[in-house]
């Protein structure tokens, strides 16, 4: 890693972050706002809400559900490395982080999630 990086985040984001998956309906309702405003924008938007419906699916494992919200959670939070108004590179970051989370846990989102998000994206 180049010198001057750092992978931590700090106090105020960790707080914040926790703060956010604390409260899973504030979460859900900001991710699926968020979703809203630039679905028609990001090609991974399908692969968001497959990520998302996978992650609030009770059958799925703790571990792969923590992953996934960690992931999404980069996604809502305003905290980032490459801010989202930037053009074509705002959402890079994002992108990268949800294809690493789904890459790890990618044997868990079902046909079923990935179908359903097709169904709620084309209503949005």
């Amino acid at each position: 890693m180049g010198e001057g990086f750092s992978s931590r985040f700090s106090s105020e984001e960790m707080a914040a972050i926790r703060r956010s998956l604390r409260d899973e309906a504030r979460f859900g309702s900001d991710f699926m706002a968020l979703l809203k405003r630039v679905a028609k924008r990001i090609p991974f938007a399908e692969d968001l809400l497959a990520a998302y419906l996978c992650a609030r699916d009770p059958a799925t494992p703790r571990r792969v559900r923590l992953t996934l919200l960690a992931a999404l959670g980069y996604f809502v939070l305003p905290i980032d490395a490459l801010p989202d108004i930037m053009p074509l590179l705002g959402f890079s970051d994002d992108a990268a982080v949800i294809a690493a989370a789904l890459a790890a846990v990618a044997g868990s989102i079902t046909p079923e999630h990935r179908e359903t998000a097709k169904e709620m994206l084309a209503r949005l």
